[in-house]
């Protein structure tokens, strides 16, 4: 995810251009639990009650979104930067708030929103939808305005290289229907890469 939306800022970068992106709760947690139990870990008592915080950034998302799309956007580009650049945990408050206080959030109201148990059950069915009507195993997984979706596994290009293969990917992604899955075997991809 943090690949693609430093890629997708440098594509509105170089092009000038917003990329119109709805940013989705998917929970990576649940696609890795026991495939063979109906259990939603939304649902579960601990999560709800807020002692387990696997969720804690999905709902601050949602409640940074609450305050608008720039509110979010900023906020979610701080939090992923504190993730993947800081080695932050995401598990930990108190990194939701210093992201939510470096994008400039209302902070009253963010925390407030932040815990909307309502939250967890946009979480629940943003996942189900991904999964039941898109298919989705994975972050990023693209969805186009035709309801088309695909997963794509990448890293940061070069600022150079942003636009290219922004625009080669969508289309590839988005019209080609006849094309189910395009991989590079593992290795030697990415050597030379990263």
């Amino acid at each position: 995810m943090y690949n693609a939306a430093v890629w997708l800022s440098k594509v509105e970068k170089d092009t000038g251009k917003e990329i119109a992106v709805d940013w989705k709760p998917f929970s990576l947690a649940q696609v890795n639990s026991d495939k063979d139990s109906d259990v939603k870990l939304w649902e579960l008592p601990d999560v709800i009650a807020g002692t387990d915080k696997t969720f804690l950034a999905h709902m601050s998302g949602l409640a940074a979104k609450r305050q608008g799309e720039a509110a979010f956007k900023s906020f979610f580009m701080t939090l992923l930067r504190a993730r993947h650049e800081d080695k932050k945990d995401l598990l930990d408050p108190a990194v939701m708030e210093e992201a939510a206080i470096a994008a400039g959030l209302d902070m009253a109201r963010f925390r407030e929103d932040q815990a909307d148990p309502d939250l967890l059950k946009d979480i629940g069915e943003s996942h189900t939808i991904a999964v039941e009507e898109h298919g989705a195993f994975g972050v990023p997984t693209f969805v186009f305005g035709e309801g088309k979706a695909a997963f794509l596994k990448m890293f940061i290009p070069p600022d150079e290289q942003a636009t290219e293969i922004y625009e080669t990917m969508t289309k590839a992604m988005s019209q080609f229907d006849h094309v189910g899955e395009f991989k590079r075997p593992q290795p030697p991809w990415p050597h030379g890469v990263i």
